[in-house]
């Protein structure tokens, strides 16, 4: 007798196979397969649940195989499938019963039917087996999300025993609600930062990494965290891909979903582990559960060095793959970075009040904590300054998100159609992350926006994967342009001269020394 289930690696779910054989001999309850220990202890609970309900245990000596055997299995949820399988075997419900779904759950030692993770991915998984799926009724509006899937989500295993023999029978849960959208944070409560509010809408309307560099008290994280407040809701696609993550995760609250972008803001003092994923029983980190969205660090430098360059990839791939001896686990991570440090331990730079007394060396060491790769990444980097005693007595700017929202989903709108007449992925759209096809398709340049380009690359240093970046931002600014004209507008020598202002160099020469784009002192004589 077989019935089955699945194993969870990553983000994917891969089908398993729970087999299980009574013979004679000495009495025994035997787990193979290459379970962890949740699997293992999976046997108390089996016997456990058995004598809660009353059912009696077979004298026997019972093997379970979970196969294929080279696949690593961990978790509870395998009680549920191996419970019925020797149900099966023991003729409480019918042999073939089982054989159109996949089962998931964790058993208490009362016959009740525990929630677990990673519902929703089961059932897209079983769909694809085209089966239905049997689970936890705390996870049955969660799975409910997978559409047409065959569902079946009891309280205990009595109730799914009284379902297959009809004396009651268990109908299909309804999905759980979309909550309504947050509130978010408007931008007119920001006051002055003029130019770090349109970097913040350039970033948003291309899904572009950005970077905020000034003192305390400036405004860096107030700007951050109104990010989501100009991005468009989630897609229906994106919906199912970042809720599947949050499964994983345990996240989901009684299958409710929400279309707002996820904002995770991790501390500082979280491990590489931590923002990857992986750990003893392989979790998403923070880079996939911010995956659609937005990942907020905070006091970037404070970060290890070595949980910063683990985002290098991730930023490049949009996914994360965790190396182990035995396998490699895959977590989906298209995240928009944002980050926001001080120029100097001491806080505020080399000059203005409270300017650093050991300028540049305190430059130079603090933000030498971030690498040159990682930094090579960030497509806007914005020195933000000390807001004025003017600027805090002006009235609230009459534009807020609102506005500036409407401007970053006509300019969405544009990369969409772009994509859709070269008939491209969904993961090729937006400027920040296109490529092939789609790079070449933003890539034209008007001749003097590219002699600006080939002029600042030679002065200013300029990178190859910095060429890309510039285009691509460049080509988002012309984006916004369009939108707010109507107009379809090439990249010209004015979007790529802002593109070029943006992307920042650390300067720390001279007794005034602060960070400063060196780019910009090149486009000041062009």
């Amino acid at each position: 007798m077989r019935v089955t289930t699945i194993a969870f690696e990553g983000a994917e779910a891969r089908r398993v196979e729970a087999e299980i054989q009574l013979t004679g001999g000495q009495v025994a309850f035997s787990i193979v397969g290459l379970g962890d220990k949740a699997v293992a202890e999976s046997r108390e609970r089996v016997r456990g649940a058995f004598a809660g309900l009353g059912l009696g245990w077979p004298g026997k000596r019972i093997v379970v195989n979970l196969a294929p055997a080279d696949l690593p299995k961990e978790g509870s949820h395998f009680d549920l499938p191996i419970a019925l399988a020797l149900m099966s075997v023991m003729g409480i419900i019918p042999q073939d019963a089982l054989d159109s779904y996949v089962c998931v759950g964790e058993l208490k030692l009362d016959g009740s039917i525990g929630a677990i993770t990673g519902a929703l991915p089961a059932a897209m998984a079983a769909s694809s087996f085209g089966m239905g799926l049997i689970c936890p009724e705390d996870n049955g509006r969660e799975a409910a999300w997978a559409g047409d899937v065959p569902i079946l989500a009891p309280r205990s295993l009595i109730a799914l025993i009284n379902h297959f023999k009809g004396h009651s029978l268990l109908s299909r849960p309804e999905p759980g609600e979309i909550s309504l959208p947050s509130k978010p944070m408007d931008l007119n409560e920001v006051k002055g930062q003029e130019l770090a509010k349109r970097a913040l809408e350039i970033a948003a309307a291309g899904g572009h990494n950005l970077l905020f560099v000034g003192p305390p008290g400036s405004g860096k994280s107030m700007l951050a965290q109104r990010l989501p407040g100009i991005l468009p809701p989630l897609t229906s696609r994106e919906l199912l891909e970042t809720s599947q993550i949050w499964s994983m995760a345990g996240l989901l609250n009684k299958g409710e979903l929400t279309r707002d972008r996820p904002f995770r803001a991790p501390h500082h003092s979280a491990s590489m582990a931590a923002l990857t994923g992986g750990g003893m029983r392989a979790k998403p980190g923070e880079v996939s559960l911010a995956h659609n969205g937005v990942l907020f660090l905070d006091e970037l430098p404070e970060f290890s060095p070595q949980a910063l360059d683990s985002l290098r990839q991730p930023l490049e791939t949009s996914e994360i793959i965790v190396a182990r001896a035995n396998n490699h686990i895959r977590y989906p991570a298209r995240v928009q970075l944002v980050a926001a440090m001080n120029p100097c331990r001491c806080g505020y730079g080399g000059v203005g009040k409270g300017a650093c007394g050991k300028a540049p060396k305190c430059l130079r060491d603090y933000q030498g904590r971030v690498s040159g790769p990682l930094m090579d990444r960030i497509d806007l980097q914005i020195d933000v300054p000390p807001v004025t005693a003017a600027d805090m007595a002006l009235p609230p700017p009459v534009e807020g998100s609102k506005e500036v929202a409407a401007r970053v989903v006509a300019a969405r709108e544009a990369q969409i159609r772009r994509a859709e007449q070269l008939g491209l992925s969904s993961d090729n759209t937006l400027n920040a992350t296109a490529y092939g096809a789609g790079l070449d398709a933003i890539s034209p340049l008007d001749n003097t926006a590219r002699d600006l380009l080939t002029q600042a690359a030679q002065q200013s240093g300029l990178s190859a994967r910095g060429w890309t970046r510039c285009v691509r931002l460049a080509r988002t600014i012309a984006d916004l342009e369009s939108a707010m004209s109507g107009i379809s507008t090439p990249i010209l020598r004015r979007h790529m001269a802002e593109a070029l202002i943006y992307r920042r160099t650390v300067q720390t020469e001279g007794p005034q020394a602060t960070a400063l784009p060196k780019t910009a002192s090149f486009l000041a004589g062009h």
